[in-house]
């Protein structure tokens, strides 16, 4: 699944909004929403208090959130509560504001705007670039992340073609994928790095990156020739894609001396920025076609 983060404003105030493309929902961050709202300098006390009480009440708002990793104005990512645009407008009319009605009408359009994304995918793609930026992430590795996001997408739609569906089966030849080329499962590669909850290509190094994408570029090409059907043969099909990919790491170690596996991870080197100027998507990437 992939989640492409994005800070949006209303009024001058940051609102942090996720669009999960699996559900194809755009998920709020609550406490973003009650600040807007109610100006309080201690927003996640308020709607911590407001939770309980919704509790209380048997609403079940509270029940229906999820929570997300989200970074904070500290520069660390911290679980947050996250809700979809319904239950956001239930959290809004639990509030008194005059801001409300103007906050719905914001909302909405922030709804319409994926509509204008699906017709036009760049516009997703420069949101997701831009808050790589402001992570403090280099256009070198936003340029392989925004490949490895395409690339996933074709191998995706190419095991969906091969008949499978089920996430389950995704995660088993992501796993069988990942351990081909690296020699660790996603879970123990994440494991190395001291990864809970991250997403771990989010993680990953300029060369990581372009390796994992390798891998699935190969696999989803050696899938359309040999065209599998079901799991079990799709699983040899990306046995033969991280194969080759790991081919390609030995090569490369082997010229340098040294791994190319990093257990650093992101918040071991990167210095979030506060405020980035809108620029151009990376080179190879506005060019999507």
């Amino acid at each position: 699944m992939e989640e492409i983060v994005a800070i949006q404003l209303f009024e001058g105030k940051k609102v942090r909004v996720v669009w999960d493309a699996e559900k194809e929902k755009y998920f709020f961050s609550v406490v973003d929403i009650v600040q807007v709202l109610t100006e309080s300098p201690r927003p996640r006390k308020y709607w911590s208090a407001l939770k309980a009480k919704l509790k209380e009440e048997g609403d079940e708002t509270s029940q229906k959130l999820g929570q997300l990793k989200l970074l904070s104005p500290d520069g660390k990512k911290r679980l947050t509560d996250v809700a979809d645009l319904e239950e956001v407008f239930r959290i809004i009319q639990s509030i008194p504001s005059p801001k409300a009605e103007p906050l719905k009408r914001w909302l909405a359009q922030v709804g319409s705007h994926r509509v204008d994304q699906i017709i036009d995918p760049e516009q997703t793609f420069q949101m997701a670039v831009e808050d790589y930026r402001r992570q403090g992430y280099s256009d070198r590795w936003i340029n392989e992340r925004m490949k490895s996001i395409k690339m996933r997408k074709e191998l995706t739609d190419e095991w969906e073609r091969s008949g499978v569906h089920d996430k389950k089966d995704f995660a088993i030849l992501t796993n069988v994928l990942t351990k081909a080329w690296s020699g660790m499962t996603t879970g123990e590669y994440k494991q190395y790095k001291g990864l809970t909850k991250e997403n771990l290509r989010d993680n990953m190094t300029s060369v990581e990156l372009a390796l994992n994408t390798l891998a699935e570029v190969a696999t989803a090409e050696i899938s359309r020739q040999r065209n599998p059907k079901g799991l079990e043969e799709s699983h040899k099909t990306a046995q033969a894609g991280g194969r080759i990919a790991r081919n390609a790491r030995r090569d490369l170690e082997t010229e340098i001396g040294h791994s190319v596996l990093s257990p650093s991870k992101a918040s071991d080197y990167l210095t979030p920025m506060e405020d980035v100027e809108p620029k151009e998507l990376p080179q190879d990437i506005s060019n999507k076609d």
